[in-house]
């Protein structure tokens, strides 16, 4: 598949789910390494007026999840199985971007970090995804 079609296709898999509704926008998608922004408003702030950390959760989980079923294979599909966020800036509005890297591409395994950053570029979560990889019945 060409960048434009795989762009394309992610862009796809994030209409009418948590995703859209959350209002995140796939920015790069390549093998291991995936890119998108959230806002912070009504929809990812907690009662306190901050961005919530289930949000920052759902940004990560959703880049970790997309970019190990990239990577899967043929005939192969990865499912969640631990996610982990630390959350040390807080954001109150404009938008976050989550930036999902490969660091571990095992045969039944694979491990992401995703960094998710404001708009002046200051890391307020760096989050770690494991997936593991099944084969599709």
């Amino acid at each position: 598949m060409t960048p434009e079609a795989i762009l394309e296709a992610v862009r796809e898999s994030m209409r009418g789910n948590l995703c859209e509704s959350l209002g995140m926008e796939i920015l790069h998608a390549e093998m291991g390494q995936l890119k998108a922004r959230m806002p912070v408003d009504h929809r990812t702030r907690q009662p306190f007026g901050l961005l919530h950390g289930g949000a920052s959760v759902a940004l990560a989980e959703t880049l970790g999840s997309i970019g190990a079923n990239m990577l899967a294979g043929k005939g192969r599909y990865a499912v969640g199985m631990e996610i982990n966020a630390n959350h040390l800036r807080a954001v109150r509005d404009g938008y976050v971007t989550g930036t999902a890297t490969i660091i571990h591409n095992g045969r039944s395994s694979q491990v992401w970090e995703i960094r998710v950053c404001d708009e002046q570029e200051q890391l307020c979560c760096i989050s770690r995804f494991t997936a593991a990889l099944r084969d599709q019945a």
